[in-house]
């Protein structure tokens, strides 16, 4: 599960939203498809989820709102938009921590 990290600050436009993660400056603005996806991760949507009402809404495609959902949640994860919950971040270590004690 995401997170919309503390270090965000958010401004809605008419568009969509304009995002500032103030520990490195870094300004992004979002349509108003960007900013109901992070709507919903801010309501603690999975992706999965997250796809289905994208889909729902836009009457887009669901195999290709997945992998567009997907890889817009990558790019805010690798400009620190997006971070892992503490109990998601908490199993994934555990889940590594189980495969070295099976080797």
């Amino acid at each position: 599960m995401l997170t919309i990290s503390s270090t965000v600050r958010r401004t809605q436009t008419q568009d969509g939203e304009v995002l500032l993660e103030i520990e490195r400056g870094q300004m992004f603005c979002l349509n108003s498809v960007g900013s109901k996806i992070l709507e919903l991760v801010g309501s603690g949507c999975e992706e999965h989820e997250i796809a289905r009402q994208i889909s729902a809404a836009y009457g887009a495609d669901i195999d290709i709102v997945r992998i567009d959902v997907r890889e817009f949640l990558e790019v805010l994860g690798r400009h620190s938009i997006l971070e892992p919950t503490q109990s998601s971040a908490g199993r994934k270590q555990e889940t590594n921590h189980d495969r070295l004690d099976q080797i």
